[in-house]
């Protein structure tokens, strides 16, 4: 595998969906994560990111326009103790809940499985983040349907132990535009971390579709105190 400018990938993919990126800032200072989403739909369009806590959550921005609430209504960001979790769904809480009773990552999301949306049955996609005394890792997972079967889910979970300065990984929900959508594949992609935050955001929100992308949030960690700075952005102003 090669390491792939993370401005090409998004640039020429008019639909990847919902996307989590997660590396290391090329300073070596940051545990660095994004994650963004797009839609096709004017229900889908009609969100933004707003601040809830340490996370943040997905709310309409005109709410008489809000229809079907039950997939893009939830929680992409919540913190417990040292540890970040960022998600495409609800099974944000999920993680929380179970974790906070001494399960793992995996075993919570064990308990979900992807979305029921067929005949996309798009992708659950999580990652998290753990940054303690000095240290960083992280793990990524997918739960995705067996080739648009929707009998078999099959689950997948990447683990990146002392990540690389400037590097990073990004998983997204869908390959391209299409109907249905094509669901990820392989492991999530190797691509580069360029940047301060500032930069970071702008490079992300720049090179994602005009026409599709809704709202961004970026978070740097500073590993050596966890202390954190964090950017939203939101097409819908």
């Amino acid at each position: 595998m090669e390491i792939m400018s993370l401005a090409e990938q998004l640039s020429k993919n008019p639909y990847p969906g919902r996307g989590i990126v997660i590396g290391k800032s090329e300073d070596d200072k940051y545990a660095v994560t994004a994650y963004f989403i797009m839609g096709r739909s004017a229900n889908s369009r009609n969100r933004v990111f707003v601040e809830d806590g340490e996370g943040i959550r997905t709310q309409a921005f005109d709410p008489a326009k809000l229809e079907d609430p039950s997939l893009i209504i939830y929680a992409p960001v919540r913190v417990l103790g040292n540890k970040t979790i960022v998600t495409n769904g609800d099974q944000t809480d999920t993680v929380y809940e179970l974790m906070d009773r001494q399960q793992t990552f995996e075993q919570s999301l064990r308990t979900r499985e992807f979305e029921p949306d067929g005949p996309n049955f798009t992708p659950r996609i999580s990652g998290i983040m753990h940054v303690e005394n000095g240290m960083y890792n992280y793990a990524m997972s997918i739960l995705k349907s067996n080739n648009g079967d929707s009998d078999s889910c099959n689950r997948y979970t990447f683990a990146y132990e002392n990540p690389k300065k400037g590097q990073g990984r990004f998983i997204h929900t869908y390959m391209g535009d299409g109907n249905p959508l094509p669901s990820f594949e392989g492991e999530p992609e190797w691509v580069n971390i360029e940047g301060d935050i500032d930069t970071f955001t702008n490079m992300i929100w720049e090179n994602l579709n005009e026409e599709n992308k809704v709202s961004l949030f970026v978070r740097y960690i500073e590993i050596s105190t966890g202390k954190y700075e964090t950017r939203i952005v939101n097409k819908n102003q």
